[in-house]
């Protein structure tokens, strides 16, 4: 008996040490997820002690954290949300195709000004993106139309709440979320990035005989961008009904963009140019990157040169026949071994037959600024995103007195030997042939739903 007595006591002690194990494991695990909504929390702490006092009160809602309640009103964004369900979800709200506001702003017209917003998951950025748009004039005339490749009820919800103009949601059906275990998210069966040739031939995984030109084999979380941006644009001129005849400009802007207050204004101002000073000018841009700004010197000042994706990639526009002419040569997009949608673009313009190179009407003082310090490209440890937003604030509140100019001057600039370089190849990324097979098949689709609009 007391053998067995001796015996019940070390199981009863082992159990409580496994319990004590796990109780800690998962505490540490709930405190990681509460450090990073502290981390969101403290963004918009700092948002409200450098910024907030530059945003109008009354858009101090679309900064706001709310804090995460598990008692009956939860959303997907803290709790797995069914494949399946999440699937059937997107597939309802892009068969719907709902304008919000469209009873307050008015219908879409052929000649309204659409700004096409890419979403993936930085919540913190979208925020102040939404406040500079809220400031911008003439916004209530434009459709926001905001296409994501993640699913997340906060950002939804955040979206939805905008009342200054017309908004849309389209979302990305095609998703490394909505498909975690397949293509063209991560298969279980793809070849890892770094396998050399005859190792993933031995493998039999997935593509094995197509890696990239640098040696490596795909990669979703960077294929989906360039997937998710050519979707969009399919998407937006060719299967849409609400712009099924439009004619006017579609703006091309990211989730961690910021716009300045009369970047619509010069939307007008650029068209007008193109029209009597370039009209073979294809790409509008308001935003480029520069060290220095000297606004009371470049505020009017616009520049015809020839179009180059590193330089002209933030904030630029074109319309349904610029991106007819594009889907024309979809096969240079597609099949370009290139992870980037601006590069392969570049690539695009640079091989059009008989032609020359995509031209762009520039802002000299930019009207869409970059502040996301930290996504793909971006691995800066500081993710701050109050630090850049306070400076690109300040910038605009300087720079104020010369917003608006009733006219601008345009000069015409060659581009330099550096931009008008051919690209000999492109950064990789986009060997695999799933990838161009996709991007081929989402042109075609596009194609067959414009001829059912039209019809």
């Amino acid at each position: 008996m007391p053998r067995i007595r001796y015996a019940s006591f070390l199981r009863v002690v082992v159990i409580a040490g496994l319990f004590c194990v796990w109780f800690h494991i998962m505490l540490a695990a709930t405190n990681g997820a509460m450090d990073k909504d502290a981390e969101e929390l403290m963004n918009s702490n700092d948002t409200s002690e450098q910024v907030l006092a530059l945003v109008p009160p009354e858009l101090h809602k679309y900064l706001t954290v709310h804090s995460k309640n598990t008692t009956g009103n939860s959303t997907e964004r803290y709790g797995p949300k069914n494949i399946t369900e999440m699937r059937r979800a997107i597939d309802r709200m892009n068969d719907a195709q709902t304008i919000y506001n469209e009873d307050i702003f008015g219908p879409v017209q052929n000649d309204t000004i659409i700004i096409a917003i890419q979403v993936h998951t930085r919540l913190t950025y979208l925020r102040h993106l939404i406040v500079s748009l809220a400031q911008a004039r003439d916004i209530d005339k434009a459709l926001l139309i905001f296409s994501h490749d993640y699913y997340d009820e906060e950002i939804n919800s955040l979206v939805r709440s905008i009342d200054f103009t017309k908004v849309m949601q389209i979302f990305y059906p095609h998703s490394i979320q909505t498909h975690p275990n397949e293509f063209p998210g991560i298969d279980p069966n793809d070849c890892p990035r770094d396998a050399k040739l005859q190792q993933a031939i031995k493998l039999r995984c997935n593509n094995a005989l197509h890696p990239d030109l640098h040696g490596h084999y795909r990669e979703a979380k960077y294929t989906q961008t360039k997937h998710h941006w050519w979707w969009k644009a399919n998407r937006i001129f060719n299967q849409l009904q609400c712009t099924a005849g439009h004619t006017g400009m579609v703006v091309f802007l990211e989730e961690d963009h910021y716009v300045a207050e009369d970047f619509i204004h010069m939307i007008h101002l650029l068209i007008a140019t193109r029209d009597k000073a370039c009209p073979h000018c294809e790409i509008l841009c308001l935003g480029t990157y520069l060290k220095t700004y000297q606004y009371h010197s470049t505020a009017d000042k616009v520049e015809i040169t020839p179009w180059h994706s590193s330089m002209h990639n933030m904030g630029f526009a074109f319309n349904r026949s610029v991106f007819q002419d594009i889907v024309s040569l979809h096969e240079q997009f597609c099949d370009y071994d290139d992870y980037n949608w601006d590069y392969s673009l570049l690539h695009l313009s640079q091989n059009r037959p008989g032609r020359d190179k995509f031209k762009v009407i520039l802002c000299k003082g930019p009207r869409v600024f970059h502040i996301g310090e930290c996504g793909i490209h971006h691995k800066k440890s500081n993710c701050n995103a109050s630090v850049v937003i306070g400076k690109v604030q300040k910038l605009l509140l300087e720079a104020r007195p010369h917003l608006f100019p009733a006219r601008v001057t345009a000069t015409i600039s060659s581009g330099g030997a550096k931009h008008n370089k051919k690209l000999t190849k492109g950064n990789g990324g986009w060997g695999d042939l799933r990838d161009r097979e996709l991007c081929s098949n989402m042109t075609r689709v596009g194609r067959q739903m414009k001829k059912y609009f039209y019809a």
